[in-house]
Order: structure tokens, then sequence, then C-alpha cells
């Protein structure tokens, strides 16, 4: 069997050289993102890498053929001594090559998007990663590991246990990535963003949980001068949270503010709700934002917009240390995959999700498990 490693910038340039080399019957042994280039680790690019094999002593219709065994050994569950005879060996490693081989299957129909391939139970939890926007690579590589293990339980499994597996496998692919709200372990928090997703509610709800709950002594900066309504929006928060608003127009009425607020717990920063994938706007904060300084940033997005609009986002601010992301409007979409798309393309955390616009209300701090509660519901 001939076993060759492709790295491009998409799943169609991999499969068009996989094809150019390989031909038609080879088949995707595995897929995933990786960081190519660059210098000491910046500057890099996102590429997939697809490890492809082929078998040229394999006829052309063997993988259709396969295709059709495997469905009948999963769907009758009965892999019987008269199955063993015809499918597999009663040697170990037959057995283990032939479930790789089967692995393998299952990762070239999952990427190029054959449908009613799958037992009845994983092909209804295909269907619902396909409606929650789960994208395309994360779900091959969901349903590759949730094929093998249903074959090795020999299809005695019920929902509830595939649908605990499909938990400890999104829990997988986002372990090292930290989630949870404030640390509270700096003195500046900081939120940043495009226009439109809510960033003075959001940083209004992050300042009322400070107060009322943590009893903190709280103050607020905007530089946000480009809107009057925001300013005026901020300053009605200021008012029913009793704390002292400041406005900022450089850095040195920036650093004024944080003299005067030397003696509070916490500052609470908002910016500007600008088109930030002109990436001037991003250095016009950074002239009046000390960001060096002891603060936290939250990336704020909304759930609502497309993945590679927010990856734009998210790329035009990475200049800026971002700690962790809070997804707004999550009462405007009935869809999640976005969420864990973002997470893996940028390992960063979410923070919070909102729901609503009531504060202090309509928000609630992230944790994995309630992520990925939200995005198989």
């Amino acid at each position: 069997m001939k076993v060759k490693k492709y790295v491009a910038p998409s799943m169609q340039e991999a499969m068009k050289k996989i094809r150019a080399e390989m031909g038609n019957d080879a088949v995707i042994l595995n897929s995933k993102m990786v960081q190519t280039g660059g210098f000491l680790g910046l500057f890099s690019k996102k590429m997939i890498e697809v490890i492809a094999a082929n078998d040229p002593d394999v006829p052309s219709k063997k993988i259709d053929q396969r295709k059709e065994t495997y469905q009948s050994v999963l769907e009758t569950s009965e892999l019987k001594e008269n199955k063993q005879k015809q499918h597999i060996s009663s040697n170990n490693d037959s057995l283990l090559n032939e479930i790789k081989e089967m692995k393998a299957l299952l990762h070239h129909f999952s990427v190029t998007e054959n449908k009613d391939i799958y037992p009845n139970l994983l092909q209804e939890m295909q269907n619902k990663m396909v409606k929650q926007d789960i994208p395309e690579l994360v779900r091959a590589t969901i349903m590759g590991s949730l094929l093998e293990y249903w074959y090795q339980e020999k299809g005695q499994l019920t929902f509830e246990q595939i649908k605990q597996q499909q938990e400890e496998i999104l829990y997988e692919l986002l372990a090292g990535i930290e989630f949870g709200g404030i640390s509270y372990q700096k003195k500046f928090v900081n939120v940043i963003g495009p226009t439109g997703v809510g960033k003075t509610t959001t940083l209004a709800k992050l300042a009322a949980e400070c107060v009322i709950q943590k009893r903190k002594k709280v103050a607020f900066i905007t530089t946000d001068t480009y809107r009057i309504a925001a300013i005026d929006q901020l300053k009605t928060y200021a008012k029913i949270l009793d704390v002292p608003l400041e406005v900022c127009y450089s850095i040195e009425d920036f650093k004024n503010a944080q003299r005067r607020f030397s003696a509070y717990d916490y500052i609470f920063i908002d910016t500007a709700g600008r088109n930030f994938l002109d990436s001037r706007y991003v250095k016009d904060l950074m002239n009046i934002i000390d960001f060096e300084h002891e603060m936290e940033t939250f990336l704020v997005l909304s759930a609502t917009a497309k993945s590679a609009d927010m990856i734009a986002v998210y790329e035009q601010f990475s200049i800026i240390p971002i700690d962790k992301l809070i997804f707004t409007k999550l009462d405007e979409t009935s869809t999640r995959g976005t969420l864990l798309d973002i997470m893996l393309q940028t390992k960063k955390g979410i923070a919070y999700t909102t729901h609503g616009q009531n504060v202090p209300d309509d928000i609630e701090t992230a944790s994995r498990e309630k992520i990925v509660n939200q995005i198989l519901r």
C-alpha cells in the first residue's frame, strides 16, 4: 500500500493532488489543521495536512464493495463466525488492519460528503452536526472515531453511549484551550471587537457582576468617541451602577484616566465599534490604549456572523494580546458550530456567552462542558 502526506491550503486543493497522484481509489487516513512556515512562531499559515493511501493491487470497485459489506455488517450487528470468515481473519493483526481500513474508508466518504454511508444511529449524529454547522474536517474526525468505536463494539451501542463518546472526542479536540470568565488578577478589563457585536452592553454586564456579586470598586473608561450614542449608553450604565466614567481621545487622556482611577479595584474599558477589517482602526486603537499595562483583553464576536468573517477580524486584532473570546447574540441563532470552528482555529477559549440585552442578566460564564453541550444539544 502506498501512503503519502499532502499539505495544501484547503481540502479541495489536497484532494486534487491526491487524485492526480493516486487516482480516485485513494482513501484519506487522516486530516488535520497545521501551521506552516513563519519565523519563531510568527507569520505562519494555516494549512491542511492530509495523509492518503492507495493500494495499486486493489481493483477500482473494491471501495464500493467494502462500503456495502461494512454497512451490512454494522446494520445487522451479527459478527458471527460466518461473517468473520468472509470479512476478517482470526488473527489479531488482521483484525487491526481491517479496523484501520474501515476507518480510512470512513474518512474518505466523510470528506467527500457522501451521504447515508453510516448505520442509522451514526447517521443521525452526522445529520445533527451538519445542522449545527460543525466544520467538515471536524465532522470527519468525529465520525471516523465514532465508526471505529461502533465497529469495535460490534454495533451493540445505544444512542446515549454514542453521544457520550462524541462528547469525549470534542473534549479531546478542545484540550489545552482555556475557558472561564474574568481572572480578577489584572486591574484593567478591556473588550474589543467589530461594530455591532454588543461590546458596550457586554462590558456593562461584566462590570455589574463585579460590583454586585464581587462587591468591588470599579470605574469605566471609553475610547468610543466616534458614536455619541455609545458614550450616552455607557453613561447610563455608569449612573445605574454608580461608577465614574472617563472619555479618552488620546493616549495622554488614557494615562490620565489610569492615574485618576488608581485607587479603584478594576477599570473596565470600552472601545470604538468600527470596521476592524481595516487594519488602520486597530492601529488607531493602539495609539489610544496602553495594552502593555496590566490588562485582560476579550475579543467580542457575534455568534450570528460567518466563520470566515470572524477569523478575519481575529487576524486583524492578533497584534493585540487577546486572552479569550466572548460570543454575543446566541439567542439570535440556532447553530453553534461556528463557536467550535473559531476556537479550533484561534486556539482561544470562550470566557462568556450572552443571549439578550438585559443587564446584568443574559450573560453566562463559559466552560468546556457548557460549550460542548450547546454544540451537541
